[in-house]
């Protein structure tokens, strides 16, 4: 079901719902553009849209110009108080954005840059928050991670290394067991490391399985042993964590386009939302080691980049059902919707 739609001003990479208590209305997008020329520059923004299911209704409220950005992500709920946005850079600046002034009112809502630190020479492809919002980790566009710490208003590297051949597309901390982050890379290269010791120590590394570059990794939140990889050979496939230092895939399913993100519904344990690329969106079950697909969304009509939950549940004929929105690069549009499917929290 089609709620609403919004064209941005520049190519959309990806939307994330605020996940905080009073903003789970509010939704950020963000867009990178290749400026090409004598002197080629990557531009980008940040868009505030104040999402009303029972309007059907996507109202900007808030628009800022940076440099191209390739990925944003809400610190989660469980950190300290402030909502902030963080995000990762064309220009290899990791920036942290504090969300202001729409304390339950979204029209006054704005984002005010409180700290940002150049990472590298090479582009920030990623961001992911620890559990306690107190560190970040980044992957660069020449295989590097940096792990970031936030005190207060200040970002600090904490420590940098190469850990991939090429392009270092995603890196997750382990929301389970924070001291471990996983970074996946266009080199094939699923790799698990330990912050505990220093420099990090490899704790794994699978070169075998993703038949080509890995774009995503995503712990589940509900299972402690369970994570997702996506890749562009077009498979979302499920991890057993219980070995670490040989995590088993246990199951796949071919989503028919390059799996750029996957999302797990913060609510329903076995839900899935993915971004595919080529493919459009795809949302699928994973329970009790299978994997396999509920439903599809392809309503845009260029790549298929980003894709969220919403937190907070809409009501659809007397029911409460998820809410999805989705973005598309070339097109630059930005899409809000419910599933078809009988999906009911």
């Amino acid at each position: 079901m089609d709620l609403a739609h919004c064209y941005l001003d520049g190519n959309a990479d990806a939307v994330e719902f605020c996940p905080h208590d009073s903003y789970h209305n509010l939704l950020a997008a963000s867009t990178y553009t290749l400026k090409e020329g004598d002197q080629p520059s990557r531009c980008g923004s940040i868009s505030l849209f104040n999402v009303d299911a029972d309007l059907s209704s996507l109202d900007l409220v808030y628009h800022v110009e940076t440099s191209g950005i390739f990925d944003i992500k809400w610190n989660p709920p469980a950190g300290h108080g402030n909502n902030l946005l963080g995000q990762a850079g064309a220009d290899g600046y990791l920036r942290i954005r504090k969300l202001e002034g729409c304390c339950n009112d979204a029209e006054g809502a704005s984002l005010k840059e409180v700290a940002s630190e150049k990472i590298s020479n090479s582009m920030c492809l990623y961001l992911d928050w620890n559990p306690s919002a107190t560190l970040i980790t980044v992957g660069l566009s020449d295989g590097s991670v940096s792990i970031v710490s936030l005190l207060e208003s200040r970002l600090e590297i904490q420590e940098n290394w190469k850990a991939h051949e090429f392009e270092l597309w995603t890196t997750s901390f382990d929301t389970h067991q924070p001291n471990l982050v996983y970074t996946g890379s266009d080199d094939c290269k699923f790799t698990g490391w330990d912050l505990r010791d220093s420099p990090s120590r490899m704790v794994f590394q699978n070169s075998k399985v993703h038949k080509m570059g890995v774009c995503c990794i995503a712990k589940s939140p509900h299972d402690p042993h369970s994570l997702l990889t996506g890749s562009y050979d077009e498979y979302l496939r499920v991890w057993d964590l219980r070995s670490i230092s040989k995590p088993i895939n246990e199951t796949s399913v071919c989503l028919g386009g390059g799996v750029w993100r996957v999302k797990h519904h913060p609510f329903i344990p076995d839900l899935v939302l993915a971004a595919c690329m080529h493919n459009g969106f795809a949302i699928t079950s994973v329970k009790g080691g299978e994997a396999q697909v509920l439903e599809t969304y392809k309503k845009h009509d260029s790549l298929a980049y980003g894709a969220d939950w919403q937190r907070e549940a809409s009501h659809s004929g007397g029911k409460k059902k998820p809410l999805v929105a989705t973005c598309s690069f070339y097109d630059k549009l930005v899409r809000v919707w419910m599933p078809k499917n009988d999906i009911v929290l």
